[in-house]
């Protein structure tokens, strides 16, 4: 039996709280070259120019770091994206101001983007009407935006009942609507049977493409530890291995990293080698391949604690023995990202609701 090519895999840089730095996001391009990634997309939740002040331009300095993390990007053969939430065009009040989208989306173009996403998570969607609208604003987008892909996140992108209980019961058939609705060539965001799902079960992806009218592109809440509880975790170890087997009933994968630069790298490089070899790879040979030797070796030791037990169930003593096992290590970055989290300065945004 041929073995079909591996679906598209990327990271889309998309949770709350502390943010990346820019010197950071221009080295992620070389290891998701080397790693053999295909896109990046940027949507962090901290660019209010994304999200709440999306029709105001990004300020100088800001404008000139997007302009030159997408020059580092394009010399790296990665392709590039955005993230635009624009969040109160679904209601009302909001019918009126697509002229707003169309100046955005003309900004945007100017960094010749690859990809565009059109995100309408984090919104109330108890709308009347509510597919019909956003698969309206995404074929505008489409139309004016260069990017040879587009993407939309719904209101509702999991089964996972916390969405209706936090932004609203989903009108009925919402999911069938939109995908009627769409252009086949959108593709749609989705996150599995919950916002932070563990396994995808091959019958749940059949369903879900069922009701899209077309295979659902993965944004995969692994190993992302933005919300209440999982911030007081850190996530190393390979993905669930379903990921891989079930590559084929999916339009491809993005991953939502952990706010933690460095420590994110050994779950990406094992997301990576997992879709593209059809199988796991292990923790030890992860951490290996992204973080120095000595380091490596501690964190294979701990890695299950600090996904298990995290914060919470860390008393002083123990705090303080980790402490002093990281801080001689603190000349790597992953160690300093382990000691400030030992120390509480990762804080959890209360605008993450879905946890």
């Amino acid at each position: 039996m041929t073995q079909t090519a591996p679906p598209p895999i990327g990271i889309l840089e998309g949770f709350f709280g502390r943010s990346w730095s820019w010197e950071q996001r221009q080295r992620l391009a070389s290891f998701m070259r080397r790693e053999g990634f295909d896109f990046y997309l940027y949507a962090p939740k901290s660019d209010r120019h994304l999200r709440s002040r999306w029709r105001e331009h990004w300020p100088a300095d800001d404008w000139l770091a997007l302009q030159q993390l997408r020059a580092t990007y394009r010399t790296a053969g990665i392709s590039f994206g955005l993230g635009l939430s624009p969040l109160d065009l679904c209601s009302a009040s909001g019918e009126a101001d697509t002229d707003a989208l169309d100046r955005k989306i003309k900004r945007i173009n100017e960094l010749d983007p690859n990809w565009l996403g059109l995100f309408f998570d984090d919104m109330r969607g108890d709308i009347p009407g509510l597919a019909k609208r956003q698969a309206e604003l995404a074929h505008r987008a489409a139309q004016r935006s260069t990017a040879g892909t587009i993407l939309l996140c719904p209101t509702y992108y999991s089964d996972d009942p916390v969405l209706d209980k936090v932004f609203g019961a989903r009108p009925k058939g919402y999911l069938t609507q939109l995908g009627r609705e769409l252009d086949p060539s959108i593709e749609i965001f989705w996150t599995g049977p919950k916002v932070c799902s563990e396994t995808y079960p091959l019958a749940h992806l059949e369903a879900t493409a069922h009701q899209l009218g077309r295979k659902p592109f993965l944004w995969d809440n692994y190993p992302v530890n933005d919300g209440a509880i999982k911030s007081k975790h850190l996530y190393l170890q390979p993905p669930e291995a379903s990921r891989f087997h079930n590559r084929d009933a999916i339009a491809g994968i993005a991953a939502n990293p952990m706010n933690q630069f460095a420590l994110s790298l050994p779950a990406l490089c094992a997301l990576a080698q997992g879709v593209t070899q059809g199988g796991p790879t292990t923790l030890e040979s992860a951490l290996q391949h992204t973080l120095p030797h000595p380091l490596a070796v501690v964190l294979a030791q701990d890695a299950d604690f600090f996904a298990q037990q995290g914060l919470n169930n860390l008393g002083d003593s123990e705090r303080l023995r980790l402490l002093k096992r990281y801080e001689p290590l603190s000349e790597h970055e992953a160690a300093r990202e382990i000691i400030a989290w030992l120390r509480g300065e990762y804080t959890f945004d209360p605008a993450c609701l879905t946890e």
